[in-house]
């Protein structure tokens, strides 16, 4: 919802799809609606954000990295003090200590973590391998439920205390956001149908990579949720916003509604909400990237997530590819770097075709 309705390559990214909203809108306690009706006025005024700003907004930070820059960690957490202007006032810079903010301090850490997975793992400098500085924004305007990349930094809400706690809490979330970042880097998806949707599962990829490499999970250990830790009451029927084990089954109860994602292309949901379903339909590719990392085994990101990865700046993924373009991409990726009828080319090929895609 924090996306211009019409395809652009640079767009505002928010974690908390429009459809969680819109139900809460309808089905919630009279504050409860409040909140969500708030939070989808917020993310409706980004639809005026113009692209160009974004754009203008990266392109300056890169240049000023780019300069004799080295790999190094470079982050700042600035406090909005509940209002909506950024970035706020610094609270929190590089190599400082622990700031007794939550909020503040789960920023500061989930920035570290995102980029020491894509530096150690996949020899990548920030977000724009130039070594970019990582900038967040907590404490986004009064009770406001979502987070999201704007372009060049980071932006947190405290959640409304009621359904959702702030933001921050759940790491890959902050993985997710910034991920979205790469992908605007390297292969500018527009984000309008499929290549909108797989441009929101590379970021739930990679947000649930960075989860995973904190934690030193192998692929049959992770739970393959995202945003677990959002919930203030969770449970069996508010398990995560998203399922990439079991897309359609993070979330079922009277005020949320029903988890929407389909797993299968037979399923795939053709709307014009939602900048074309892309927080729908991104079950599809997440639940390929399930199978092929669970068949593969080992630690996800060491061979399934670098074959995604590698697939991303692959030079032939457009911004307008299809899920099957990305497939053969990962196909392609794999034999390249395992070999042809290598076990990880087949694990890939095998989960494309389990989701219908190849």
């Amino acid at each position: 919802m924090c996306t211009k309705p019409t395809p652009h390559r640079h767009s505002i990214h928010c974690f908390l799809p429009p459809h969680i909203l819109t139900e809460i809108a309808k089905n919630g306690t009279t504050a409860q609606r409040e909140f969500a009706i708030d939070t989808l006025s917020v993310d409706n005024s980004f639809r005026t954000f113009r692209a160009t700003n974004v754009a203008s907004g990266i392109q300056k930070q890169v240049l000023a990295a780019m300069a004799g820059t080295t790999a190094e960690l470079k982050r700042t957490i600035y406090d909005a003090g509940n209002d909506q202007s950024l970035p706020g006032n610094v609270v929190r810079t590089e190599g400082s200590g622990s700031s007794g903010d939550p909020a503040v301090d789960e920023a500061y850490d989930g920035l570290g973590a995102t980029y020491d997975l894509f530096f150690e793992e996949f020899s990548r400098n920030s977000i724009d391998d130039a070594g970019l500085p990582l900038d967040a924004t907590v404490h986004y305007d009064v009770d406001y439920d979502n987070a999201f990349w704007n372009g060049s930094q980071m932006v947190f809400g405290d959640g409304d205390g009621t359904l959702f706690t702030r933001f921050t809490a759940s790491i890959d979330v902050i993985g997710h956001e910034l991920t979205h970042g790469v992908t605007e880097v390297e292969a500018g998806l527009v984000y309008q149908g499929q290549s909108g949707a797989l441009n929101e599962s590379i970021s739930d990829v990679f947000g649930s990579l960075v989860k995973q490499y904190g934690l030193k999970q192998k692929a049959d250990e992770a739970d393959w949720l995202i945003g677990a830790q959002l919930f203030t009451e969770p449970g069996p029927d508010r398990q995560a916003i998203r399922s990439m084990k079991a897309p359609g089954t993070a979330y079922n109860d009277s005020v949320l509604g029903k988890d929407p994602q389909p797993a299968k292309m037979a399923d795939y949901v053709v709307t014009v909400k939602d900048n074309g379903g892309v927080h729908i339909n991104s079950g599809i590719p997440n639940h390929a990237f399930y199978l092929a990392a669970v068949a593969i085994g080992g630690f996800a990101w060491e061979r399934a997530g670098k074959i995604w990865y590698d697939s991303l700046l692959d030079a032939r993924l457009k911004p307008k590819s299809t899920f099957k373009a990305f497939a053969k991409l990962t196909k392609s990726n794999a034999e390249k770097l395992f070999g042809a009828g290598s076990d990880e080319a087949k694990a890939v090929v095998q989960a494309w075709k389990d989701v219908g895609v190849l």
